[in-house]
């Protein structure tokens, strides 16, 4: 087995892990609260809704200044100090006493984020060119599998050893899946410090001055903000459509895990065909395809049909990111690969923050099935884009990076 291909297992496997952990507690944040002491169910939602947004926040400044750091020092260095230091937040929360201690550990949490982008960068920058899409779609299914898995183990846990226990193994399992890497991934294409010395304000105006990495960033924020907008409305929709034996949690999971494991199937295959047929056509194919699966979404009469279009669309959305990560890693600057992907956190970020926080005001002015339908809108526009400007996604020379004062 070659060494990309080893690493490639290993990082699947942690990534996988990492997010497991992460959503075995991040779902229940609200609950912990009412353990450090509130009460006013009013008073829980506004500070879980600050508590979730403040991760991405944080996460969203400081993707660029990680990614320039990885550019420098390596990516695999940078997995290592995002997931030791994600350990170490995630057990103190477990030691928290106020609403205002969870707040800001959540932002301290966000400020060390990044194990997922470091392991995107290192196996974008570590495997053959040819072989790019299918590592990334099969990355990216590591960590689906464990997103699907973590709330489950993440309830029962719950229940039987308390959240601030769950707390205590999330961070014994994210040191687990960081110690991994550190012992069994090589990063082949380590950079050098000495050679790539730009500063991050230098790299910024290279990056910036890309009108297809604009392009790329622009789409990354449009594609996490359709599809996590729809994300928190969909137990309500649920219960608005009749869970059959009223099991609405059963169901409203059952939904969302539908498109999870879709998500997971696809991903491996669509990265193929990034490699066979080009990235740009995979991602303005998926982006259409997600665009006219997600109007039926809006013609849901229950909870079935809903379920059905749901695989459906999460079908389509695997090849979103992986074909987005194939695209970033092509037209980045040489030695700038981790600075672009840190700018594409940062815009991926943005539309974690943005998008549930706009679908909760959309769906209260014009309904589930508005939501659905302008979701629908922002990814046919998206493709619409992508397919205008096909030609800038030709092979292209790759842009040296300036020195200081040039």
């Amino acid at each position: 087995m070659e060494t990309w291909q080893r690493n490639l297992y290993i990082l699947m496997a942690a990534q996988g892990l990492v997010q497991a952990a992460m959503s075995m507690v991040v779902p229940f944040l609200p609950l912990y609260l009412y353990d450090l002491g509130m009460s006013n169910p009013a008073q829980v939602q506004r500070w879980a809704g600050l508590i979730f947004g403040i991760n991405f926040l944080s996460a969203f400044i400081m993707a660029p200044i990680w990614g320039s750091l990885a550019d420098r020092y390596g990516r695999k260095i940078m997995i290592l100090r995002s997931g030791y230091g994600m350990a170490v937040i995630t057990t103190l929360i477990a030691f928290a006493t106020s609403p205002v201690h969870l707040l800001l550990l959540r932002f301290l949490n966000g400020t060390i984020s990044g194990f997922i982008p470091a392991s995107v960068a290192l196996t974008a920058t570590n495997t053959p060119r040819e072989h790019v899409g299918y590592a990334l779609g099969m990355l990216q299914a590591g960590g689906i599998a464990g997103a699907i898995l973590g709330p489950f183990f993440g309830g029962v846990l719950a229940e039987w050893i308390g959240i601030r226990h769950v707390f205590w193994l999330t961070g014994l399992l994210l040191a687990l899946a960081t110690t991994v890497v550190l012992l069994f991934v090589k990063e082949i294409a380590k950079p050098d410090p000495k050679k790539n010395g730009t500063s991050l304000r230098v790299s910024a105006a290279i990056i910036f001055h890309s009108p297809t990495l604009l392009l790329l960033f622009a789409t990354a924020l449009v594609v996490q903000f359709a599809m996590m907008g729809p994300s928190p409305q969909m137990p309500l929709f649920v219960k608005e459509l009749g869970a059959p034996g009223g099991y609405v949690s059963f169901f409203a999971g059952l939904v969302i895990a539908a498109a999870g494991v879709a998500n997971l199937l696809a991903s491996p295959v669509l990265g193929r065909w990034s490699d066979r047929y080009g990235a740009h056509r995979v991602l303005v194919g998926a982006s259409l395809a997600a665009a006219l699966l997600t109007l039926p979404l809006a013609l849901s009469v229950n909870v079935w049909q809903l379920l059905a279009f749901r695989f459906l669309l999460g079908l389509a959305a695997g090849g979103l990111l992986p074909a987005l990560h194939a695209l970033v890693r092509k037209h980045a600057p040489a030695g700038m690969e981790s600075t672009a992907f840190g700018y594409q956190t940062s815009a991926l970020n943005l539309g974690n923050l943005l998008g549930p926080l706009s679908g909760g005001l959309l769906t209260g002015w014009i309904g589930f099935r508005g939501l659905f339908a302008v979701t629908a809108v922002l990814l046919f526009g998206n493709a619409l884009l992508l397919w205008a400007f096909r030609r800038r996604f030709v092979p292209s020379t790759t842009v040296a990076p300036r020195k200081e004062g040039c």
